[in-house]
């Protein structure tokens, strides 16, 4: 699991990012030293909950076996996978992630919706393995 990245389980999985209180900037993934925004004199970040859904404001297939230092177990074999840029739009930022199982560039178009949920990132066989997130297109099957 990525600790602090998101919580819950179920319909409760939410992404956790942070935002400045002076300037309301939000933050993914988290920021706990210092406000991103050049702008802004710095305030305290809290943690908080993201939006559970998005819009498609981006999207591609992954082809190739990612290179060291990424998890890829050499000895399974390679399946694509969809990758989408999500944009949150009472955050107001763009989240990236993989797209669930069986979801593919094909089913994915600019502008739907979509909606994080819990994901597991296979890594260098069973052991490491990790609870992540990933994206699914809102009314998909689980």
């Amino acid at each position: 699991m990525i600790t602090g990245w998101f919580t819950g389980e179920g319909d409760g999985f939410r992404l956790l990012g942070t935002r400045c209180s002076s300037c309301a900037s939000v933050f993914f993934p988290r920021e706990d030293v210092h406000c991103r925004n050049p702008h802004c004199a710095g305030g305290t970040l809290e943690e908080t909950p993201l939006s559970r859904t998005g819009r498609v404001w981006s999207y591609t297939d992954a082809r190739y076996r990612p290179p060291s230092p990424f998890a890829s177990d050499a000895e399974l074999p390679w399946e694509p996978y969809a990758l989408i840029a999500v944009e949150l739009a009472a955050e107001r930022i763009v989240v990236l992630g993989q797209a669930a199982p069986g979801i593919t560039v094909a089913d994915l178009a600019v502008g739907m919706e979509v909606e994080a949920v819990e994901g597991v990132l296979h890594g260098g066989g069973e052991a490491e393995s990790a609870t992540t997130w990933n994206w699914r297109p809102t009314g998909a099957a689980s």
